[in-house]
């Protein structure tokens, strides 16, 4: 292994979860809690990548706490009548992570119940550790906690450490902490976010064999 651990992102990383749950649902709040505006799928995916959706929430939308709540809670009632698809391949890098004495980790903006579904789903192992968005905003990347935890946890050094991401909060604990940050170019978004994240990213992965490849490859 090129590195002792890999550390993924979920949604849009590991699984087709936007198209099929994420931008559907806030649709759905979004109706209820700001009925005059519209969002298209393509300007959903721009506000995730910058602010970020949670910022996109509190300091654009002006979400009160309680509205953040709601959304959130009809996230999950979205999400828990729906298993995304894994993107294919990411499966069978996880299990050669493990099966040859790797570190797993998940540091994500979905819930950790909702993670270990989907991983019991398609996968045959299931993470070291995650880091879900239970945790709260001053836990959550791009806060460096979920990365500064694992390190500590597994007393590793960054340079032992690979980020798979699609977007920039991943990148932006990654540089925080100097560990080394791939871009999954293998997500459906919008050209304009692929091209911006290729120019930041240090790693642009173009497939999960390219990951495969990058991490296991002698």
């Amino acid at each position: 292994m090129k590195y002792r651990c890999l550390v993924l992102d979920h949604d849009d990383t590991v699984v087709k979860s936007t198209p099929a749950i994420n931008y559907p649902s806030f649709l759905e709040s979004l109706a209820i809690l700001r009925p005059q505006i519209k969002l298209t799928y393509e300007e959903f995916l721009e506000y995730c990548y910058d602010p970020g959706f949670h910022s996109y929430l509190t300091d654009i939308l002006h979400y009160t706490p309680e509205e953040v709540d709601f959304e959130f809670r009809t996230w999950q009632k979205y999400i828990e009548t729906r298993i995304p698809d894994f993107y294919e391949g990411i499966a069978q890098v996880a299990e050669r992570q493990k099966s040859e004495g790797g570190i797993l980790c998940v540091v994500s903006h979905s819930s950790t119940k909702n993670i270990m579904r989907d991983y019991r789903a398609h996968c045959a192992v299931m993470p070291d550790l995650i880091f879900g968005y239970e945790l709260g905003e001053d836990k959550r990347k791009p806060h460096p906690y979920p990365m500064l935890e694992i390190l500590r946890t597994y007393d590793l050094r960054p340079d032992e450490v690979l980020m798979v991401d699609d977007l920039l909060p991943g990148l932006t604990m990654c540089k925080t902490c100097g560990v080394d940050f791939a871009y999954a170019g293998w997500t459906s978004t919008v050209p304009k976010i692929a091209q911006r994240m290729r120019s930041i990213s240090g790693i642009c992965l173009n497939s999960v064999s390219e990951l495969s490849n990058l991490q296991f490859s002698k």
